[in-house]
């Protein structure tokens, strides 16, 4: 039950992240899944696409209902990122916990000050 508790509560920020500044499933959970419930690097990307699956549905219809979202961006966006996900996801099965756990933190990262700079 306790593991149940706290991936609530990991859920629980993410999603939080999520309809706040539209992140939530890689910066949010997967540093909280590996903390708190100890899943590996790749159980936590694995876990976390999971679940944006569903948190990212809401969102976009919470925010479509407002009229926020721009569906001349989205629909190639949802295109690109369908092609894109299988071979991310063919990659990070094929590399090592250190990489993978390196290359987060780089993008991250470099996320973040394009945000800061931008």
């Amino acid at each position: 039950m306790k593991r149940f508790g706290l991936a609530f509560l990991i859920g629980l920020a993410a999603g939080f992240a999520s309809g706040l500044v539209g992140v939530g499933g890689g910066i949010v959970m997967v540093p909280l899944l590996l903390a708190l419930l100890g899943t590996s690097q790749h159980e936590a990307h694995a876990t976390s696409l999971a679940a944006i699956v569903l948190i990212a549905g809401v969102g976009a219809a919470a925010f479509g209902s407002a009229g926020e979202v721009e569906l001349e961006a989205a629909v190639p966006l949802a295109v690109g990122a369908l092609v894109g996900a299988p071979v991310g996801a063919r990659v990070m099965a094929g590399s090592d916990e250190a990489r993978l756990k390196a290359a987060f933190g780089v993008i991250t990262i470099l996320v973040g000050l394009v945000m800061v700079l931008t």
